[in-house]
This record gives structure tokens, C-alpha cells and sequence, in this order.
């Protein structure tokens, strides 16, 4: 924990002195990815190894003679999953118990939520800092922290195991999301956040070549983070043969599929929804034991990933609640 706090107090310093501010907007565009998608998704797939689920990404230990460059812990701060921005977020942060270093609050901001954030706080013994909102811009980086800014631990990742409890603990047909490289933060919390909604058990994603629990998927989220289990394995291909063994279909989204109002898709299912440019990859789409689609009207063929994925899990909800 003292690693983490070190880090923390290196990122304020670094942020309230303006350093990362400029050189924020190239970085971005560095680090982003295509906000467009299709309803294909997938990418190509590492090859076999260990079956792997939970996975802590906390900061690990740093000597002083061979400190990283300013460079590379702007990148970092960008990347890191220890920042969570915006209202909603906080509050759900709050509520779930995640550890809260430091709470920052824009000066003379007391007025609706952000009251009920500062009682929260109290309750929970949370120190709150009152801050020039000019120093929260500087440590935002969604754009969007709404005047609340929490610096917290490491997102804990899930277990496989875990999520398919969660369906047990509910007596419900497990029904799980597999994302194939979903590299975009926003479209990772639209994800998460529709799963929690339509009460899907947990999410599966990839721990190379897709973006983790990072600031932006938490705001995306609207604190759904909080409340949904999210698993991060090493392997989409042994993570889908070890869904299979454990008794779930395997169904990916992608063109050319069979139209998914005409699937049975009551059972227990994992429904795998591709990368934002490429689709399914094919390894995953071999591995899947059915493929289906969504049908289109016009001009434009294909969805973002994550009204695809929303559109998909509504149908599998749909035909459960049509069942009952």
C-alpha cells in the first residue's frame, strides 16, 4: 500500500505543476483507439497458455537511482486503474468499500450530489480534500470529473469462478460476456454498464491487447464497475474451452451469423463480442459454438461495439424472460 500512495503523491505533484497538461493531447491521441465499431468483433488471439482469472495491476516497487522518465509516468497516470472521476462513480466507489486514498472536491462545491458525496465520505472516514477546481482539470482524464476526483486502490480482478457463483447465488442459467480485445475505455464501460443493467453475471476480457478498468471505463461505467464482476485471463481460447467444460454454450457475435432472434439463446450462455475494427478473431469464432447476428436496415452495415453488445445481451434477456 505504501508503494501505491508514493505513486499517487508523485501523479499530484506532477499534475498540479501543469507538466502532463502538455503533453496530454499527443499522448492521447497515442494511447487512443477508433471510437467506431461494427457488429464484427473480434482480433487475433495469443497462443495456449495458463488458465488465469484474477490479477492485481497495483505499482510495484521503484528505485530512486533509476526513476522512470516524466514521460513514461504521464503515461502511466493516463493508463492507471487508481483514478475514478464524475459523480455517479464515486458515490458506487463509496458504497462497494474499494479502498479511497485520497477524495478530492472542487472548492465551494456543496451542492446536490457532491453533499452526498462529502457525507458518504464522513461516514466512512474518508479525509476530503477541498481543491482548486483548476487542479482537479490538471488530474482529470476523462474531461469529465464533475468536481470529484477519488485516487483508489487497484481494481481486483475477478476469477472466472467467481462470476459463475454469482449465477448460482441467483439460481439463474449463467450468462456471461467475453470481449475480444475491446481497446476502447468507452466502449469497455458502455459494456460493463449494460451488463449490469440486464443483469448479465460478469464480464471476461483479455489481459493483452485490451484496455483494463482504467478512469474512463469507470465514468463509462456510471459506477457499474462496482457492482459487476470483471475477470481478466491471459487466453480468450483456454478461457473458452474452460466455459465450455463448465457447461456454457459459446455464441459470438458477428456477421454471416444466424439472425439472433432465431437462436435459442435461453440456455447457459457466453456470448462473445468482438474488437472494435477487426471482429471476432478467428481462433475465438472457431472455438464458438455458434455464431449469430443482428440484422441491419440501412445504409451502414454495422454497429459500435458497444450497442452491439447491448443489442445482443437485450435478446438473450428477452428470450429468458419470454421462458418464464
Amino acid at each position: 500500500m505504501g508503494n501505491i500512495k508514493i505513486e499517487f503523491e508523485r501523479n499530484v505533484i506532477l499534475m498540479e505543476k501543469g507538466r502532463f497538461k502538455n503533453e496530454r493531447g499527443s499522448e492521447n491521441r497515442r494511447m487512443g483507439s477508433s471510437g467506431s465499431g461494427t457488429r464484427r468483433f473480434g482480433s487475433k488471439d495469443a497462443g495456449p497458455r495458463k488458465f488465469e482469472g484474477r490479477s492485481n495491476t497495483g505499482v510495484g516497487r521503484e528505485d530512486r537511482k533509476h526513476a522512470p522518465s516524466e514521460k513514461a509516468l504521464i503515461d502511466r497516470v493516463d493508463e492507471n486503474e487508481n483514478v475514478v472521476e464524475g459523480r455517479n462513480p464515486v458515490i458506487e466507489t463509496i458504497k462497494s468499500g474499494r479502498t479511497i486514498e485520497k477524495l478530492f472536491i472542487a472548492k465551494g462545491a456543496t451542492e446536490g450530489s457532491i453533499k452526498k458525496i462529502i457525507a458518504m465520505a464522513k461516514e466512512k472516514g474518508i479525509v476530503v480534500n477541498e481543491v482548486e477546481k483548476i487542479r482537479l482539470d490538471n488530474m482529470s482524464t476523462t474531461g469529465s470529473h464533475q468536481g470529484v476526483i477519488a485516487l483508489v486502490s487497484p481494481y481486483v480482478y475477478f476469477e472466472i469462478d467467481d462470476i459463475l457463483a454469482t449465477a448460482k447465488e441467483r439460481s439463474e442459467e449463467p450468462f456471461v460476456i467475453v470481449l475480444d480485445e475491446i481497446e476502447d475505455p468507452h466502449n469497455l464501460g458502455s459494456i460493463i454498464r449494460s451488463v449490469n443493467v440486464l443483469g448479465a453475471h460478469g464480464v471476461i476480457i483479455p489481459k493483452r491487447r485490451s484496455v483494463g478498468v482504467t478512469a474512463t471505463v469507470l465514468k463509462s461505467a456510471a459506477g457499474a464497475a462496482e457492482h459487476t464482476k470483471i475477470a481478466k485471463v491471459t487466453n480468450l481460447t483456454v478461457t473458452i474451452k474452460e466455459l465450455k467444460e463448465k457447461g456454457l454454450w459459446v455464441i459470438g457475435a458477428d456477421m454471416g451469423g444466424e439472425p439472433c432472434y432465431k437462436s435459442n439463446l435461453t440456455g447457459p450462455i457466453a456470448l462473445v463480442i468482438g474488437s472494435e475494427g477487426n471482429g471476432i478473431s478467428k481462433l475465438v469464432k472457431d472455438n464458438c459454438d455458434a455464431v449469430v447476428s443482428i440484422p441491419v436496415i440501412g445504409e451502414i452495415s454495422s454497429f459500435n461495439a458497444s450497442v452491439a453488445a447491448g443489442i445482443a445481451m437485450y435478446e438473450v434477456v428477452r428470450q429468458r424472460i419470454n421462458l418464464r
